[in-house]
């Protein structure tokens, strides 16, 4: 078992030193090795602080939580190691205890060097874009207009109208629809015609960083904040007259969601490790991927927060739930992409448009524009045929099209069930009363198609 452990413990990708209660490494991996340019053996058997000079019994997380017996969690640190190479760290060191009492402490490290190189340059281009652009200098061309969004459908004229009146406000949005709707192009238009057109419009993706870094991009840092830290605004700073959008809102931990809560009930913040609270003037735009209601009773959302961030909430219906979209949309990306690949492609066959209305579109408006791009890799000139077409959307539509009149039924009672419980936020008595059912079946019917 022992032998296994170890094998374990040398496999993965994250660095393991462990110490007795004197300070005495006992264990050190080969990833925690290459992390600090030493060799295990050029650390095992010896006392921390004669390995590693640059470190005291005040900055020695492993020394603290020996003197604290208490655990330091998810603590970013950034020294260079003895090879000369800048490492970045997130660290979580626990206390040992075993039968006999406490045995020592164990650090667990994280490399994240990368990733905050990455999220270092994407702070400076937006910390450098915003400071030298004046009141009225923002470049609104690159962000959409309410003009590019397309689409003649009752739904898609109706959500424009409503944002429209909402981009008169600074009141918190929030969006939500499936991949590829279009969320950031309806906030863009929001921003675009909103009193806060000059200012800055930022955009972060929740999801894409770890919350260490997160919460630094976000709050900025004092230097001393932590080993390595600088004075750096973050993004609510940034963002100053201005508007953040926050996608993803709903992968954030809670933690982290508590502290964002706090700055738009307070329009203030706190960078990490400073004591002083700095004003900020920024309107938050959120977004999601899912019902926001479903995140909130799967704990993914708080409670208090999807409140706050409920003032003002646009639902984007996915392409599926408005079909007479899709042929605009498709003679928008053929004048598009005809500009891109200097093409001539003078339209689409009627058939096309027909098999396309059957499609489900999982991918929604990002893989429509997918699908007619991928074609004028091999198409240059002349009219779409279904030939052209990826084939799993033929194989899919051609396999819709073989089902008997039960089954066909089925699947419109299903959609028309699911259309209308969504449009009235889940309200069972409402649904039941539209579609003219007792409430009972429609219960039934929901947990038949498992639409609750």
């Amino acid at each position: 078992m022992k032998d296994l452990l170890i094998s374990i413990l040398e496999t993965i990708d994250e660095g393991i030193h462990a110490v007795d209660e004197k300070g005495i490494t006992i264990y050190y991996n080969s990833k925690a090795a290459l992390l600090d340019g030493l060799h295990p053996e050029d650390v095992i058997g010896k006392h921390i602080l004669d390995v590693f000079p640059s470190l005291d019994r005040t900055s020695s997380t492993l020394l603290k939580v020996l003197k604290s017996r208490k655990p330091i969690y998810n603590q970013q640190q950034k020294y260079t190691n003895f090879k000369g190479k800048e490492v970045v760290t997130v660290n979580t060191t626990l206390p040992i205890f075993g039968q006999k009492g406490f045995l020592g402490a164990v650090e667990i490290s994280k490399d994240i060097t990368q990733v905050k190189q990455l999220s270092d340059k994407i702070h400076f281009l937006q910390q450098s874009l915003y400071k030298n652009l004046g009141k009225g200098e923002v470049d609104k061309e690159k962000l959409y207009q309410f003009g590019d969004i397309i689409g003649n459908s009752k739904k898609i004229t109706d959500l424009i109208k409503k944002a429209q009146r909402v981009s008169r406000s600074s009141s918190t949005l929030l969006v939500y629809g499936e991949t590829g709707v279009g969320k950031e192009l309806l906030v863009q238009a929001i921003h675009s015609s909103s009193p806060r057109q000059n200012g800055p419009f930022i955009a972060q993706n929740c999801g894409a960083l770890p919350e260490s870094l997160l919460e630094s991009i976000l709050f900025g840092t004092v230097k001393g904040s932590f080993t390595g830290s600088e004075n750096k605004p973050g993004l609510f700073e940034l963002a100053g007259g201005g508007t953040l959008f926050l996608d993803e809102i709903n992968s954030l931990p809670l933690s982290l969601q508590g502290k964002i809560l706090r700055a738009i009930e307070e329009k203030k913040i706190r960078r990490i490790g400073d004591t002083k609270e700095i004003p900020v003037d920024v309107r938050i735009m959120a977004a999601m991927n899912t019902d926001p209601l479903e995140a909130v009773e799967k704990g993914l959302l708080r409670k208090d927060l999807y409140y706050r961030l409920n003032v003002v909430t646009l639902y984007i219906p996915p392409l599926r739930d408005r079909i007479e979209d899709i042929e605009p949309l498709v003679l928008h990306f053929l004048d598009k992409f005809n500009k891109e690949f200097d093409n001539k492609i003078t339209g689409v066959k009627k058939e096309v448009i027909n098999l396309l209305h059957h499609y489900t579109w999982p991918g929604n408006v990002r893989e429509l524009a997918n699908v007619i791009e991928a074609i004028f890799n091999f198409k240059d000139s002349g009219k779409i045929d279904i030939d052209d077409l990826p084939g799993h959307i033929v194989q899919q539509v051609n396999g819709n099209k073989n089902l008997n009149l039960r089954e066909k039924l089925f699947q419109y009672e299903k959609e028309l069930i699911k259309e209308v419980f969504l449009a009235n936020d889940k309200n069972i008595t409402k649904t039941a009363q539209i579609l003219g059912i007792p409430r009972q079946t429609l219960q039934y019917k929901l947990k038949q198609f498992n639409l609750n």
